[in-house]
């Protein structure tokens, strides 16, 4: 079995799970529409908003943006600018991908798990909570996520670019 077959199967399991990961938590934007809803109506028609459904707000949108990152990632759904992508040779692409990959994204993402442990080390220790009276317990808990989303993200990263090499090295499957 050559480079291209064994990493692009581990890229293709990664993927796998990255995608599960992704499809479950899109059930968090439709509980975040939800509590929207519910802090409206609240505010609107009762004149009674409500601190903790703020709080809970944003935390939603942070787990649905930040662990979503990898399965946009994995998906092809990121941000890029096509001024010259779209007209280069799949080829160009891909190294293209493996130096954004290997040089920008995997950096970046280095720097945030390293500091995002002491940052979430920090708000552990101190048991950090909303500073609001009437606000959410537990800051801590959504701050974890921090970590965990970029190591997801930099496995993603991982993976698309052992599926380029695949590609540059003659595995024409190694990323469709």
């Amino acid at each position: 079995m050559g480079f291209g077959n064994r990493w692009t199967k581990w890229a293709e399991t990664v993927d796998a799970w990255i995608l599960r990961v992704g499809r479950a938590l899109s059930w968090a934007n439709a509980l975040l529409i939800a509590v929207i809803i519910t802090q409206v109506v609240l505010r609107y028609a009762f004149s009674r908003g409500m601190t903790a459904l703020e709080e809970l707000e944003w935390h939603l949108y942070s787990l649905a943006f930040m662990l979503g990152l990898s399965y946009a990632l994995v998906t092809d759904a990121h941000v890029r600018v096509d001024l010259f992508y779209g007209r280069m040779s799949p080829r160009a692409r891909h190294v293209v991908d493996l130096c954004g990959s290997l040089f920008v994204l995997l950096p970046f993402v280095v720097a945030v798990v390293l500091h995002g442990f002491d940052f979430v080390h920090d708000s552990w220790v101190h048991n950090e909570r909303s500073s609001a009276p009437l606000g959410l317990p537990w800051r801590w808990l959504i701050k974890s996520v921090i970590p965990f989303a970029f190591i997801m993200l930099g496995v993603a990263a991982v993976s698309r670019s052992l599926r380029c090499i695949a590609y540059l090295l003659g595995d024409r499957h190694g990323n469709e």
